[in-house]
């Protein structure tokens, strides 16, 4: 996952860096030791980037790092901020949890035209073009999820939670092969 969170990010930021412009403080839900949030940090100074993770992984977070790291359970509570990343989190959890999350994500963060929203960076199945090596990588990340009893969703299956968690509008833009970014705004 730090390998992918790495590229990802890279080719994120680089491309779409009008999604960051604007945010003051970003949380990354379930971020890990924070690879994605040390690279939001480093690419966007100005945004105080935290990762939100259960307490056995922070317990191992650097210290050598502007990015600060809050012990917790994305299914209790959400710290506030201006938004909310979410980056391969999803995909694991079934449409209940995922309403959940995306509903503490809700209450953590400001209206929308205070810049509040939720980023998400996942797969949305039938975004991508119908390029062979697209095909193939979806399939590979289907069997993935299979095993991990996870779910990839189409635009109308992330439509129906994100709309199920109170939020009013999205917006998906495709990244890099089967991975999007999807921006909610309560």
């Amino acid at each position: 996952m730090l390998s992918d969170s790495h590229f990802i990010m890279d080719i994120a930021i680089k491309e779409c860096a009008h999604v960051f412009q604007g945010i003051s403080s970003l949380v990354d839900i379930g971020g890990g030791l924070g690879a994605v949030a040390q690279a939001i940090s480093a690419a966007f100074p100005s945004v105080k980037c935290s990762v939100l993770e259960l307490d056995h992984v922070v317990s191992k977070a650097p210290s050598d790092t502007q990015v600060h790291y809050i012990g917790g359970d994305m299914f209790e509570s959400v710290p506030p901020a201006n938004a909310m990343f979410l980056k391969w989190v999803l995909h694991d959890w079934g449409d209940a949890d995922c309403i959940k999350i995306l509903k503490n994500c809700k209450k953590a963060i400001p209206p929308r035209d205070a810049g509040g929203k939720v980023i998400i960076l996942d797969m949305v199945i039938g975004g991508q073009s119908s390029n062979i090596k697209h095909k193939e990588t979806q399939v590979l990340f289907d069997l993935y999820i299979m095993f991990i009893n996870g779910v990839e969703r189409d635009e109308q299956e992330w439509k129906k939670i994100i709309f199920e968690a109170g939020f009013s509008d999205y917006k998906i833009i495709p990244v890099l092969g089967v991975r999007s970014i999807i921006e909610v705004y309560p």
